[in-house]
């Protein structure tokens, strides 16, 4: 019987935990806003993460800035990754900006402004149906 899930994504959820409350707690950098840790996918080898990140943006927060500024935290809080999870190996840290959230709120944005645009057509096209039953 196969397993459900895979070693790669045990571990990969593991460490996003862990690597969410890293940030939230021990780094202290006065740049970096409110983080979250959206996803994580690990090698099969366990040799290298990427860490998907989104940013609730504070007025004049660069993201390439906050990126940059997690990628040279990336071996302090893969030290205190290693004490928090038992394990032989432990991945290099890459941290990559997460679009997703972003295209995800356009995408509902264009969605809203169809359906209005429909509601105005039809309602549009209702009233004139309207108006040539009232002249009959």
């Amino acid at each position: 019987m196969a397993r459900e899930f895979a070693r790669t994504d045990r571990v990969g959820q593991e460490i996003q935990k862990e690597v969410a409350m890293i940030i939230q707690r021990e780094v202290k950098d006065p740049r970096l806003g409110m983080v979250t840790v959206s996803a994580v996918e690990i090698t099969r080898d366990l040799a290298y993460a990427k860490i998907f990140v989104t940013f609730f943006t504070l007025e004049g927060q660069n993201i390439d800035e906050s990126i940059t500024i997690l990628n040279e935290a990336a071996g302090f809080i893969r030290t205190l990754l290693a004490k928090r999870i038992k394990a032989r190996i432990m991945p290099e840290l890459r941290f990559i900006y997460d679009q997703s959230m972003v295209e995800g709120v356009r995408m509902s944005t264009l969605v809203d402004q169809a359906v209005a645009e429909d509601e105005r057509r039809s309602g549009s096209v209702e009233s004139k149906d309207e108006n040539d039953t009232k002249d009959d």
